[in-house]
């Protein structure tokens, strides 16, 4: 089984942790005990796909500290190519185990991302949901690239132990690399639209729906008209990639520095 960082398994060329959601918090728990620098990324099946052709999103996921199978996809995907993955690690399980961490503990988050009426929502929600965690600062996701700066500089100054991005793909993950030396906060972790499923925004599947991997199709009964062509490219491209890797593995990616980030996402890339 080929490996490309120590204790991943390479899946679609790309190092994905073999870890169950209770190892996932070891070792975020681990980095903010020690105060190192520690990024979590996800790998679904959109981003199995659009890794291929965008040089920025797979350089971003390449330089995670721990790479996570959230699409039961992926898992399936894996087990099927002799790279088997224990389990699904969702972002957003991850995301509200480090929030009931952050309230047993007393830590301290950093909010970035969605719009300025969900954040404060969201904000109003954890701090009467987990009374022991401090949000230290947030702010939206709709900023200009110009006020980039400002922002890293709030989030460091902020003295935040963890740092929740909850804007879409690849814009956190290529938020996360281009920043990654100034943002001074241990833990980060890109979550996606996970502000507005914990606001009241939109709701999550059902769990039998998330263990069929149905997740995508509970979203598209919610959106059909936005969603249906984006997941009927992807699931296809998806499986015919699965099929693919059977005769030919992809080798393991390699982090090259090439590969600029996009710019800031606009009001219709509101999900991620």
């Amino acid at each position: 089984m080929p490996e490309s960082r120590a204790g991943s398994t390479t899946v679609f060329g790309m190092p994905v942790d073999p870890v169950t959601m209770d190892d996932a918090v070891a070792r975020c728990r681990e980095a903010l005990d020690s105060r190192t620098p520690f990024t979590v990324g996800v790998l679904n099946a959109a981003k199995t796909v659009n890794l291929r052709r965008d040089s920025a999103l797979r350089e971003s996921l390449l330089g995670c500290d721990l790479l996570l199978a959230d699409g039961q996809a992926v898992v399936w995907a894996g087990n099927l190519l002799g790279c088997p993955l224990p389990e699904r690690v969702t972002g957003i399980d991850l995301f509200t185990a480090l929030l009931e961490c952050a309230d047993a503990e007393g830590r301290s988050v950093y909010l970035l991302g969605a719009r300025r009426q969900v954040l404060d929502t969201l904000v109003l929600t954890l701090t009467a949901q987990y009374p022991g965690l401090r949000v230290a600062g947030h702010h939206h996701g709709y900023f200009d690239v110009l006020e980039c700066a400002d922002i890293v500089r709030d989030i460091r100054g902020s003295g935040a132990d963890m740092l929740f991005i909850g804007m879409p793909s690849p814009h956190k993950e290529n938020f996360l690399r281009r920043w990654e030396e100034e943002l001074g906060v241990p833990l980060r972790h890109g979550v996606g639209g996970s502000f507005d499923v914990l606001a009241g925004v939109t709701k999550r599947a059902p769990e039998q729906w998330q263990r069929m991997g149905m997740e995508w199709a509970y979203r598209l009964l919610q959106e059909p008209r936005r969603m249906w062509r984006r997941y009927l490219d992807t699931n296809t491209r998806f499986l015919a990639l699965t099929l693919a890797e059977l005769v030919r593995p992809t080798p393991p990616y390699e982090r090259t520095g090439r590969g600029e980030p996009r710019g800031r996402p606009t009001l219709r890339e509101h999900h991620g």
